[in-house]
């Protein structure tokens, strides 16, 4: 499984998974036709198109793309007749094959009701689009905090060396946002160098992993003692917790 991290728009990110075996081209969330199309066109060929969520800096491609390469679209069930072209309609925990590659459906409900995680069990990568993101997670737009946590804790709960690939190249702003309400985290300074060493050579920061995000994704640590204390919180349940840092991140 080979992926290819294609940059779109503004803090976009599209992704390309070559199978090499059966020569199965896929993309997940194709932001941007022209972008796109300029790495796909040297395999010549789209044989998928895997969609997290209807929102548009994720779906736009999806047309044009389809009907230059005659692609085939896979998007949940509950967003028919909002994912452009979809031919093919997934339900939760379903198993799928791309070529001889298979990935497994999360349903991972939020930031939008149909919204879906993409998991490759074997090769031990996700793709969470705008659900969990390296440092942060999705602003919550059709769903409640409650079913983001849920949703949140379903890929908490991944293995954690699995590689994590979302939507958009947010980590400097999240790193902010967790260095303000867990300043004493020490796996997380370290990782803010690294973090910092990749920006400045115009890299992705992406994937993370599941396991480096437990350590230092704030929203994956509304239990630990020292973020409920920065948030005067020391008695709250984690719901409250998580939503207490969904807000604060909304106006941050």
């Amino acid at each position: 499984m080979k992926i290819e991290i294609i940059p779109c728009l503004n803090d976009n990110y599209s992704y390309l998974i070559v199978e090499e075996k059966t020569n199965t081209v896929s993309i997940v969330d194709p932001s941007e036709y022209e972008a796109c199309d300029q790495i796909i066109k040297k395999y010549n060929k789209l044989d998928y198109i895997l969609n997290t969520h209807h929102h548009a800096d994720h779906v736009d491609g999806n047309l044009k793309l389809k009907k230059k390469y005659n692609s085939l679209i896979l998007g949940f069930g509950l967003d028919k007749g909002r994912i452009p072209g979809i031919d093919i309609f997934l339900k939760d925990n379903q198993k799928q094959k791309i070529g001889d590659l298979e990935f497994e459906v999360i349903f991972v409900p939020g930031h939008t009701k149909g919204h879906i995680a993409i998991y490759f069990q074997k090769e031990k990568i996700v793709f969470t689009g705008d659900t969990l993101f390296s440092l942060g997670c999705g602003r919550v737009f059709e769903g409640s905090h409650k079913e983001m946590l849920k949703s949140l804790m379903k890929l908490k709960n991944l293995p954690q060396e699995t590689k994590v690939y979302c939507g958009h190249e947010y980590t400097k702003t999240n790193l902010n946002f967790c260095l303000k309400y867990d300043e004493d985290n020490s796996f997380l300074k370290k990782k803010s160098v690294e973090i910092h060493d990749k920006l400045k050579k115009n890299m992705p920061t992406i994937p993370t992993t599941i396991g480096d995000e437990i350590k230092s994704n704030i929203f994956l640590r509304f239990d630990d003692a020292n973020v409920k204390k920065a948030l005067n919180l020391k008695d709250s349940s984690d719901q409250e917790v998580f939503s207490k840092l969904r807000d604060l991140k909304d106006t941050f």
